[in-house]
């Protein structure tokens, strides 16, 4: 390579060098990477490289500029290099000059966006013992990967800890937004000798804590059904936890349907979305109790009612379901209306989804077009019914002529 050593020319030339399908030409290029410290990402790369000399002499190089400034800088490309063959060496490399770094030169690693990069440092630091386990469970805490919540909370909860540590590591977790670091903390209540304090959880937002929850009561000698069946017990009452009525179905009888059934009506949209959940879960369905809900104004009582309703698709009126296919309708109602009618399949499944092929929603629209083209002539369609002919040919633009053709042979209209 000619020119000067240094100047973004230089650099550009060496780059294009470190890159070149030569080997030769990317051995001899290495020599110079020493000097310009920006170039170090193309040295981790090369030091994996498929030719042996350019391989090896990169790992000497690399070995010798990797220092813990430049480790926690390059850690993003070391870690995704060590993914593919001959990785191997930068992840050891990584591994060994971070190990020997003080704890405060890692936390960049633990806060990094990538979280690849957060697993591989707090695995590393927990390792060595360098965060306190009030720190560990704030991670857990804080963090919206689930990986990372559960490393740092099973650390946390497996350090020694006195009665000062305890509190700290459980007001994190339980405060937690993510249920995998509430769910730990909940069962970790019967160990630190408070299983007591689990009954506040019996009605969290998420099933699993709620299950670690009965669990610790349970181990205390509460019994949470009974608990769950106390506050669902006046339909009318203001302050009935959604989590409770969700939380009955879960471990209750098929009997304690009778506490959900008047749920149906409450006021919080939340208490009535659990109350349809809660009656799926215990498999106890009225399809003509359940039908107004499909026009609840909250979108996620809408939501558990079509769920609900699903497996009684075949049965539900054709009318009522057609006519909330319509714009005036809310977009919830027009989804659930369509989707029960997709379950149908046959005629009235692509009545329904030609029917939506302009709705003014973009999503709606496109799953209606993807509706009309996997559809297929069911059992209960009548061979050679010319409405089948007429929707197929409104959404002849979704079809190639050959696979317009072909469904409409299998509807028995041509051939």
């Amino acid at each position: 390579m000619r020119g000067g050593s240094g100047g973004p020319d230089a650099r550009t030339r060496l780059a294009l060098a470190l890159c070149h399908p030569d080997g030769r030409v990317r051995e001899a290029a290495l020599e110079r990477v020493t000097g310009h410290p920006v170039l170090l990402p193309l040295l981790v790369i090369r030091a994996g490289d498929r030719v042996m000399p350019v391989r090896e002499r990169a790992r000497r190089l690399l070995g010798e500029r990797l220092d813990v400034e430049t480790a926690v800088v390059l850690a993003p490309l070391i870690l995704r290099v060590g993914r593919r063959d001959r990785g191997a060496f930068g992840l050891e490399l990584l591994d060994g000059v971070l190990r020997r770094a003080p704890c405060e030169r890692l936390l960049p690693l633990h806060t990094h966006t990538d979280r690849t990069v957060r697993r591989f440092a707090l695995r590393l630091t927990i390792e060595e013992g360098l965060l306190f386990p009030g720190e560990l469970a704030r991670q857990a805490a804080w963090d919206d990967d689930a990986v990372v919540q559960g490393l740092c909370a099973d650390a946390a909860l497996a350090a020694p800890t006195d009665g000062g540590d305890w509190d700290e590591v459980l007001e994190a977790l339980l405060g937690a937004r993510n249920p995998r670091a509430r769910s730990a903390g909940v069962t970790a209540l019967r160990r630190a000798g408070r299983p007591g304090r689990a009954v506040e959880f019996l009605a969290d937002r998420s099933a699993v804590v709620r299950a670690c929850a009965r669990y610790a009561v349970r181990q205390h000698g509460t019994d949470p059904l009974s608990w769950y069946r106390k506050r669902c017990a006046d339909p009318a009452g203001p302050a009935v936890p959604p989590g409770s009525v969700i939380g009955l179905a879960e471990c209750g009888e098929r009997a304690d349907a009778e506490l959900l059934w008047p749920l149906l009506t409450h006021p919080a949209p939340a208490v009535r979305a659990r109350a349809v959940a809660g009656l799926r879960i215990l498999d106890v369905t009225d399809v003509a109790r359940l039908l107004p809900l499909l026009d609840d104004p909250a979108p996620g009582v809408v939501r558990e009612t079509t769920t609900a309703l699903l497996p009684f698709a075949e049965n539900l009126p054709d009318e009522l379901l057609t006519t909330r296919l319509g714009a005036e309708w809310s977009r919830p109602v027009r989804v659930a209306a369509f989707r029960l009618l997709d379950a149908r399949g046959g005629l009235m499944g692509l009545r329904a989804a030609v029917a939506l092929l302009n709705d003014p929603d973009d999503k709606l629209r496109t799953w209606a077009g993807q509706s009309v083209q996997r559809w297929h002539p069911g059992a209960d369609t009548p061979r050679g019914e010319a409405e089948v002919g007429e929707l197929l040919d409104r959404a002849r633009h979704l079809f190639s002529d050959y696979v317009l053709q072909r469904r409409k042979r299998e509807a028995g209209l041509t051939g």
